[in-house]
């Protein structure tokens, strides 16, 4: 997303430094400060990273719920690398900001890396749940990303093994290929997660005829 990026007026370049250095210190008290001024919580960095996404990446949640609870806060708003808001809250295990996000109607689905490549990245206790909760609202379940590269080879080499489970019983296909040429199993390996392999190959043999494996 590209941000028509201004330098604040005189009057307001103390506030604009404030509002930073309250992101980075997870600091609402000053959030709240700037809030009666009219200061605009979109304001993206110099370096054009969005507020709320800047929050979460610092993991500075009680700023990110501070914002996300200000409907005039852009929640889709993308940092430099197309990472939405939700995308930071799903990789970094934060169930209730995924939820709190979801109600304010984030993108569950995008071109490219989507909240579900990481979800399934995530190896955090809440990453089945987050998982579920992104399926429950209709991201794409074999969704690719630029190299081809899907939810479920992100969980076979990173992730959680009721994630993998979960992908797996609701119809993400491990025989996909990306542009590498490799599957699921192959990223399972590749990790030395020979219980992953095996777990998504079980799937596999279980879903075939008798006799084709």
């Amino acid at each position: 997303m590209f941000f028509s990026f201004q330098i604040p007026a005189v009057g307001q370049s103390g506030s604009y430094e404030r509002f930073f250095i309250a992101i980075q210190r997870d600091d609402v008290r000053a959030l709240e400060r700037l809030e009666p001024l009219g200061f605009d919580f979109n304001t993206p960095s110099p370096e054009l990273e969005p507020p709320l996404f800047l929050a979460l990446s610092h993991e500075s949640l009680r700023v990110a719920r501070f914002l996300i609870g200000r409907p005039e806060v852009n929640v889709d708003a993308r940092g430099s690398a197309d990472e939405n808001p939700l995308m930071m809250a799903a990789l970094k295990g934060h169930l209730d900001l995924v939820e709190a996000l979801i109600a304010r109607r984030a993108q569950v689905n995008k071109p490219g890396w989507t909240p579900l490549h990481y979800a399934a990245t995530y190896k955090g206790p809440s990453a089945p749940a987050i998982a579920r909760l992104l399926l429950e609202h209709h991201a794409f379940i074999d969704a690719e990303s630029p190299n081809g590269t899907t939810p479920l080879m992100m969980a076979a080499h990173y992730g959680h093994p009721m994630v993998v489970r979960i992908l797996l019983e609701e119809g993400a296909d491990p025989m996909v290929r990306n542009q590498q040429g490799l599957t699921a199993i192959d990223f399972a390996h590749r990790a030395g997660r020979s219980d992953m392999a095996e777990l998504i190959a079980s799937f596999v043999r279980g879903s075939l005829p008798a006799g084709t494996w």
